[in-house]
Order: C-alpha cells, then structure tokens, then sequence
C-alpha cells in the first residue's frame, strides 16, 4: 500500500509543476508583446547551447523568459539604450536541427558584451523596428547632437 501511495504522491507533485509551467506561460503570453525567442546560453560547442523560450516587450526592455522554468523574473533583461544588431545569419551545422527552418540569428552586443538571439524571420522586421523607435517625447541619441536649422 505504502507504493501505491508514494506513486500516487509522485504522479500528483509531477502533475502540480506541469500545471504550474503552463499557468505561467498562459500568463506571460496573455498579455502581448510576446514573441518566440531562443538565446544562446553556452558558447562551449558550436551549433549548441541554445535555450528556447519567449520574449516580452516591456517598455524600454526586452524580456526573455526560458520556456521550460519555474522562475517568474526572466532569465535576461535586454535593454533598447544599449542593444546593438551586429550581424544576421542563417542557422548552421546543429543549429539547423535545434530551431525552425525559417528563424535568423542576430549577433548583437548588449553592454559590451556578445549575445546571440535566433527568431523567426518575420520577427525580425518587429525587433528591428522596435530597437530602433524611441518613445514618445524621447530624442534619439543621433538626432540631439546634430544642429538643426531654426525653423
């Protein structure tokens, strides 16, 4: 008897942190702003390291939650003022197995720092526009330091 109910405990704890994981991820989808997004976590061997998951676009940050985790802050925070695209490029090798067909790599610097993001290619466009835009009210970098003529 004593088996039966260590397994029933078991089935119902396993059923629990599922339940929990799916809960999480209706609530962070729910509300918008959110695309599918991997990040590379380990550059140790090439083509590998990835960790799927979601991104949130909340205000001037760019979320990234891992897809399979209990947490409820996200893994990594990107931020518009000091994220930079420096390539693009289609998966090669074992990244060709680990992702859809139709994703893209963006190479991208945050903070000094390499990080690789791979999305579908139709999120690109909606990245690339949202790391450009500045909101309302704010001027951009580029455009405060150059003089303007008086109108």
């Amino acid at each position: 008897m004593e088996i039966v109910e260590g397994i029933g405990i078991g089935v119902a704890v396993v059923l629990a942190a599922l339940l929990i994981l799916f809960i999480r991820r209706a609530l962070y989808t729910r509300s918008g702003g959110i695309i599918r997004l991997s990040v590379r976590v380990s550059t140790l061997l090439d083509g590998r390291g990835w960790s799927p998951g979601f991104g949130r676009f909340a205000g001037d940050e760019l979320r990234w939650y891992r897809m399979f985790s209990f947490a409820l802050r996200p893994k990594r925070v990107l931020s518009r003022k000091v994220l930079a695209v420096e390539r693009r490029r289609l998966p090669e090798g074992q990244e060709r197995l680990s992702m859809p067909a139709d994703w893209v790599i963006l190479r991208c610097t945050s903070n000094h720092a390499p990080v690789e993001i791979a999305m579908a290619r139709s999120t690109v466009t909606g990245f690339l526009s949202w790391l450009e835009a500045a909101p309302p009210g704010a001027v951009s970098p580029r455009l405060a330091s150059q003089d303007w003529p008086a109108a």
